[in-house]
């Protein structure tokens, strides 16, 4: 029996109650809502001010900020869209998970290329204008993007190779293992996490332990750079948890299968959105520059 059968007739067998059901949506709504409120003032006060244009740091979290809602967006309608149509189109469905696992993917990048810039930035200041440029940043973006897209369309070619058509017009719980339910996906998506788990760390590790060190020369700016690399790596520990969850949900189905929808929903909360909520407090609300046009651009709203 496959994996992915087994999955939806869990959750088949399962279905949360009404009363469950709409407390656990009004719960996402308003966290989608609240995330994605916040990051809309984040988003208008850089297009506002030109200071931010210039300056690849900005850039790079203007690119964070606006994945995130993508990412947080998508899997909300993706949550939504479970409870109350349960099954939809495989075709449909394919394609909001295609979308959901770019953004959700390239959030781990975007916060490694950010740790390297706060890296050059503090280690070798004298040559930080000419490395990290306004077209070099657009450039790393536009290959944040392609090795996602490397990452996850192998998984779309393979299906559409192997499997019936009569199975795009057929409706399915929407899962990416329901969609991309081939053993070799599934054995290539763990070596993918595995190699992406690597590298990351290795940036971050690398990067905090040289600003731990310049840090030790009392310079207030590395000091800062230091912490802002520790949330870094914990906002990485969140998302990179993500390559973890598939395990947790096999091991979740087995252990407490009468509470599975319960399961997916606590792994959906914790792997998907609360990282999400903590890059309005690594920029928004850290960083001395964003927040003072931040709470001059609140102000301006609150007005008059």
């Amino acid at each position: 029996m496959s994996a992915s059968y087994t999955n939806e007739t869990v959750v088949v067998n399962y279905r949360d109650a009404f009363p469950k059901a709409m407390v656990k949506n009004v719960i996402v709504v308003v966290l989608c809502i609240s995330i994605n409120y916040i990051n809309v003032a984040l988003l208008q006060t850089f297009c506002k001010q030109q200071i931010f244009y210039m300056n690849p740091r900005y850039i790079l979290f203007f690119h964070l900020v606006l994945n995130d809602m993508i990412q947080v967006t998508l899997t909300v309608i993706l949550f939504i869209s479970s409870y109350i149509f349960f099954q939809i189109n495989v075709s449909v469905c394919c394609v909001l998970i295609l979308l959901a696992l770019f953004a959700t993917e390239n959030t781990p990048l975007n916060l490694a290329c950010m740790a390297v810039e706060c890296y050059i930035a503090i280690c070798i200041p004298l040559r930080h204008v000419q490395i990290c440029t306004v077209k070099r940043t657009l450039m790393l973006i536009g290959l944040i993007w392609m090795t996602s897209m490397l990452s996850v369309l192998p998984d779309l070619f393979i299906t559409l190779a192997i499997e019936p058509l009569d199975f795009y017009n057929s409706r399915v719980f929407c899962l990416r293992e329901t969609v991309f339910r081939n053993p070799h996906i599934i054995k290539k998506r763990d070596i993918t996490y595995i190699v992406y788990l690597v590298i990351v760390w290795f940036i971050i590790f690398f990067t905090y332990f040289k600003i731990l060190f310049t840090a030790k020369a009392a310079s207030q700016d590395a000091t800062k750079a230091r912490n802002t690399i520790i949330l870094h790596g914990f906002q990485v520990l969140l998302c990179m948890s993500i390559y973890a969850e598939p395990l947790l949900r096999q091991v979740l189905q087995q252990w407490l299968p009468q509470n599975y929808s319960d399961s997916l929903f606590a792994c959906y909360i914790l792997f998907q959105i609360l990282p999400r909520a903590i890059s309005p407090i690594v920029y928004g609300v850290r960083d001395k520059t964003y927040r003072k046009y931040l709470k001059r651009y609140l102000l301006c709203k609150m007005g008059p």
